[in-house]
């Protein structure tokens, strides 16, 4: 998805069928990538491992977005 270097790019689940090693490794090149080519990467993932590597989180629970107190000016 980077050949074409996209302003964006959207990962759903990025590493949901991968094997540990095989996800950190694709990780590992997207998070590379991401810096490399200054594309923003907006990901979506149930791992906080991979979650907290990334520069900004957007946490949702039950539909609506959670941001903690000392990341922003609101929690719903």
């Amino acid at each position: 998805a980077f050949v074409v270097q996209p302003a964006v790019l959207l990962a759903d689940e990025p590493t949901g069928s991968l094997d540990f090693a095989t996800g950190e490794t694709i990780m590992a090149l997207m998070f590379e990538l991401n810096r490399e080519l200054g594309t923003t990467l907006l990901l979506v993932t149930h791992d906080q491992g991979i979650a907290g590597r990334c520069e900004r989180r957007i946490q949702i629970e039950a539909g609506r977005v959670v941001v903690p107190k000392e990341e922003g000016a609101f929690t719903s």
